[in-house]
C-alpha cells in the first residue's frame, strides 16, 4: 500500500473559534462590499449592486461582531471598523438615507454618521 499525501482539511473542532468567527466576519463583510458596488470603479452603476442585499449582510455582520467582541481580542477593533466602514458606504449609496440608528446593523452597533 502506497502513503497517501497529508490532507490538508483540518478537522472543524481543531479550529479555533475566533478563526471561525473571523473568516465568517470576512465573508459578510467582502459580500456586503460587493453588493454596494464598491469593487467596481463607479459603484453607482455597477451591476452587483444591490442595496437590499447588502442591508442583509450588513445587519448580519453588525450581529456576529457585536455579540462576539468580547472574544476576538486585536481582531475586534479592525472588524469594528471594516463594519462602519460599509454602513456609512450604505448610507451614501442610499437615495433616501435612513434616519440615524436604523440603517443596517445599527439597532446593534448604535448610529453611525
Amino acid at each position: 500500500m502506497t502513503d497517501l499525501p497529508p490532507n490538508n482539511v483540518r478537522e472543524l473542532s481543531d479550529v479555533p473559534s475566533v478563526e471561525v468567527i473571523s473568516k465568517a466576519a470576512v465573508m459578510l463583510l467582502s459580500s456586503a462590499a460587493e453588493r454596494l458596488g464598491l469593487a467596481d470603479e463607479d459603484p453607482a452603476s455597477s451591476p452587483r449592486r444591490d442595496l437590499d442585499e447588502a442591508r442583509r449582510l450588513i445587519t448580519a455582520l453588525a450581529g456576529l461582531v457585536t455579540a462576539s467582541a468580547e472574544y476576538l481580542g486585536p481582531h475586534a477593533a479592525p472588524m469594528r471598523d471594516g463594519l462602519q466602514s460599509v454602513q456609512r458606504a450604505f448610507r451614501e449609496a442610499s437615495a433616501y438615507p435612513d434616519e440615524p440608528g436604523q440603517g443596517p446593523g445599527e439597532k446593534y452597533t448604535g448610529p453611525v454618521y
